[in-house]
């Protein structure tokens, strides 16, 4: 991977996991994750979250491209945009494999050099 994929990479994928790296974030796209969209009434039932954090925390989320909200009438239902989530699925997967390939090859340089 060259310098300017690597760079390209981590400014996507850092303002991704940004979004996912709060607890109240990640609990509400497991919650839409479960399926159909969903209004902030029904994201905030069931918790101690108020609705305007709610709406924050989704505001943050859609920012990152992780969700997106649609207006039905009077409500906003949100759901999750799978495709951003596989793209970044797919560069840590990357990251992981070049990891993998750089610790095989330090393996094989150390028992060569026994």
């Amino acid at each position: 991977m060259s310098a300017h994929q690597v760079r390209g990479l981590t400014k996507h994928t850092a303002h991704v996991l940004a979004a996912l790296g709060d607890e109240t974030r990640l609990q509400l796209v497991a919650r839409l994750a479960a399926g159909k969209p969903l209004s902030i009434s029904r994201l905030v039932t069931g918790t101690l979250i108020t609705r305007q954090a709610v709406t924050k925390h989704l505001h943050v989320l859609a920012n990152a491209g992780v969700a997106k909200g649609r207006r039905r009438g009077r409500e906003c239902l949100w759901e999750l945009n799978p495709a951003q989530l596989r793209e970044v699925r797919r560069q840590l997967d990357q990251i992981a494999g070049e990891w993998d390939d750089a610790l095989a090859r330090l393996k094989a340089a150390v028992e060569r050099d026994r």
